[in-house]
């Protein structure tokens, strides 16, 4: 085996740790194949040399690369690629409950020789557009999941279509992405209409939405949809500060914080959810089953989206898949 012919660029000013960038390097170039399995790696000494890195720098890059199989030692011959490692990148919206339920099972379901890396965009369109452009011909393949910006879909254009699968919410989309959604719209309304002898135990029904959400507004027109056709008096809080719990009422709700203040406020007036006043939550969380003799959702199946999306990064080939949404009733409701 030969010494394959590849230099490290180590940029001594970023705040990236340098047995990191190390690390990414390699793992870059085993995913584009500048890398294949038996090719020998410099050696610990040349790298210190050429790049000015401690000994112990380099050890620990080639320990952590060691660790995860991508290159192995051989005694008195140095270290080589032992395997076709590839890097994938997810890119969330935010770190919630939910969502930690969604990553584990995207990365249980993966392959040991891909490693993912994972990033979040805040709905912010210039970081959204920073994650992106930095990460463009570094991957084997991108899971994202996108927002409502106007400019999200021109800034994926520049990752190729077999290469990426847009996850969670149908927005900004094309006919021929690859795709995993769930049904903020429709799905949701048909929901509601399995609850509806439930929500007819109280007197209206109020739908928590507010401001500083970033959830699809089609909840809510098909909430409004619902409430019109089965006859419910209804009302939409979106300023927090305006919510004040009602006997008799039933809330329907997207934001967790917002649930809190919910049971706070029953706490003090002395209120038994699913009795003096009911709550419907949206999204399912491994805790919500616990809370107050367990918090009634609709949701989808989280552990699913990361499955199915663990299964386009490992099959070749277009995916195109709508995640069922269902209905939990407890306590709560």
């Amino acid at each position: 085996m030969n010494e394959k012919n590849f230099t490290f660029s180590i940029n001594h000013e970023s705040d990236i740790p340098k047995y990191q960038q190390l690390v990414n390097s390699i793992n870059n170039a085993v995913a584009e194949n500048l890398l294949e399995k038996g090719d020998l790696l410099p050696s610990v000494n040349s790298i210190c040399k050429e790049n000015k890195l401690s000994r112990d720098t380099v050890f620990k890059a080639y320990s952590i690369l060691k660790d995860q199989n991508v290159i192995e030692s051989v005694p008195n011959k140095g270290y080589y690629v032992a395997g076709e490692t590839r890097k994938v990148l997810l890119v969330l919206d935010t770190f919630k409950a939910y969502k930690e339920v969604l990553y584990h099972s995207f990365v249980n379901n993966l392959p040991d020789n891909i490693i993912t890396d994972v990033q979040f965009h805040h709905y912010n369109i210039d970081n959204f557009k920073t994650i992106i452009n930095n990460s463009v011909g570094k991957y084997y393949k991108y899971v994202v999941m996108n927002f409502d910006h106007k400019d999200v879909a021109s800034v994926l254009t520049s990752i190729s279509n077999e290469k990426l699968l847009l996850i969670d919410w149908n927005i900004h989309s094309k006919p021929k992405n690859n795709y995993v959604f769930q049904d903020f719209g429709k799905a949701f309304y048909e929901s509601l209409t399995e609850a509806v002898d439930l929500f007819r135990k109280y007197n209206s029904i109020d739908f928590l939405f507010p401001s500083f959400t970033n959830h699809p507004m089609e909840t809510l027109t098909f909430f409004k949809k619902f409430c019109k056709e089965f006859g419910f008096e209804y009302n939409v809080i979106t300023n927090p500060k305006e919510f004040n719990i009602e006997k008799n009422k039933a809330y329907v709700g997207v934001s967790d914080r917002m649930l809190g203040v919910f049971l706070e406020q029953c706490r003090e007036n002395d209120y038994e959810p699913g009795v003096d006043v009911g709550f419907l939550s949206y999204n399912e969380t491994p805790m919500k089953k616990f809370i107050y003799k367990g918090i009634s959702v609709v949701t989808t199946d989280f552990k699913e989206l990361g499955t199915k999306g663990a299964e386009f990064i490992t099959n070749d080939g277009p995916m195109q898949y709508y995640v069922p949404t269902k209905l939990i009733i407890r306590e709560s409701l």
